[in-house]
């Protein structure tokens, strides 16, 4: 048996078996946003969009296939940063009891981030939502919602 020392003030921490995954499903937003950062850039640079404009405007992409899909791994990258809180909230909720669920749901919509990130950088912006995309990221967010409103309702039903 371990020897748990906490300071004077503060109040140990404890996680259930299993939180491990947990930690890992969320490092592995890091590998899939320093991706998208990469692909953003490599885009930017063959487009010759410069610094500071976001995106390619009409003309440029009339004139360049390029900055269409510029504009396309742009938009997949922002559109994967305006949901990551919601999943990082959703995950660690779910993760406090049901760790190895959270962890491969998280796992999935990371994977299908890949896939729809794939597909828009095609500069077909259909292509998005491919098969891959599909089949988990549906049921990655939805497993990830209902599970963490779930785990509220038990905890909130224990006590703790």
């Amino acid at each position: 048996m371990s020897t748990i020392i906490v300071p004077a003030g503060f109040t140990p921490l404890f996680v259930p078996r299993g939180f491990s995954y947990v930690a890992a499903a969320l490092v592995s937003t890091v590998f899939l946003i320093t991706g998208q950062v990469i692909a953003v850039s490599q885009h930017r640079k063959a487009a010759g969009i410069p610094y500071p404009h976001l995106y390619a405007d009409k003309a440029e992409m009339a004139a360049s296939p390029a900055a269409v899909k510029f504009n396309c791994v742009q938009r997949a990258h922002q559109n994967t940063l305006e949901k990551i809180a919601q999943m990082y909230m959703m995950t660690a909720v779910l993760g406090l009891r049901h760790p190895v669920l959270a962890a491969a749901a998280l796992g999935a919509w990371v994977a299908s981030r890949v896939a729809y990130t794939v597909g828009y950088a095609s500069g077909t912006p259909d292509n998005r939502n491919n098969i891959f995309t599909r089949l988990l990221y549906g049921p990655s967010t939805f497993t990830l919602c209902f599970g963490s409103l779930y785990t509220v309702y038990e905890l909130v039903a224990a006590g703790v």
